[in-house]
């Protein structure tokens, strides 16, 4: 799918109640699920408690359009943010992702994941964090792994099918404007977008460059 700079998206409106006692204005978080270059990228917009739109197979140009469209405090990133240290198979942040939240696949060192085509995913995070850190000076960019997030919102998988312990985890949560059928690159989209919204506001964690929800949004 491909977004030009001037897509038009469904913000929220000026006639809607402003919250908090807090004049009104415009909030957007943006979530970014990673693939290889042949899946692309797909992105979640949220405003508050509403989906406003959903994105796939974009390319970086795309996601850096959508992002200076939309003008989000946070972008959230499912991918790696950095690779391991020379020699190591794994991060720090990772390892305490395992051990307090969830299990996780190891990001190993740079010249291994350059190395080997399995890591495509991660090359292309890291060329989108690139990107957008050439951009807009005031966006926040953060690595997040909606994995720990749906088990900090929904509880531990166990031996459900992870595409319907994340439809549970989704519904639950009540986010507005979510289409009756999504996939699970969406549903992390939407979980990434989330995340950077509780993010804002405080309620997360940093383990390593991981950001990870405090408790449920």
């Amino acid at each position: 799918m491909r977004i030009t700079s001037k897509v038009a998206l469904r913000w929220a409106r000026p006639e809607d109640p402003p919250h908090d006692g807090h004049a009104w204005f415009v909030t957007n978080w943006i979530g970014i699920d990673v693939g290889g270059r042949r899946k692309g990228f797909d992105a979640a917009v949220v405003h508050d408690d509403r989906l406003v739109e959903l994105y796939g197979r974009l390319g970086c140009t795309d996601v850096v359009e959508i992002v200076e469209a939309a003008g989000p405090r946070i972008v959230a990133i499912d991918s790696p943010r950095v690779c391991a240290p020379a020699g190591q198979r794994s991060r720090e942040g990772e390892r305490q992702v395992a051990r307090s939240v969830c299990g996780i696949r190891w990001t190993p060192d740079a010249q291994t994941v350059h190395a080997n085509p399995y890591y495509e995913w991660i090359v292309e995070g890291l060329v989108l964090y690139d990107a957008l850190a050439r951009g807009q000076a005031n966006l926040e960019v953060i690595e997040v792994f909606p994995t720990a997030s749906w088990t900090r919102w929904h509880g531990p998988r166990n031996k459900r099918r992870r595409s319907a312990w994340t439809r549970e985890g989704l519904h639950a949560l009540g986010l507005v404007g979510v289409p009756s059928r999504t996939n699970q690159d969406q549903r992390d989209g939407i979980a990434a977008a989330l995340t950077a919204e509780q993010h804002s506001l405080g309620r997360t964690e940093r383990m390593g460059d991981i950001v990870v929800p405090a408790i449920a949004p």
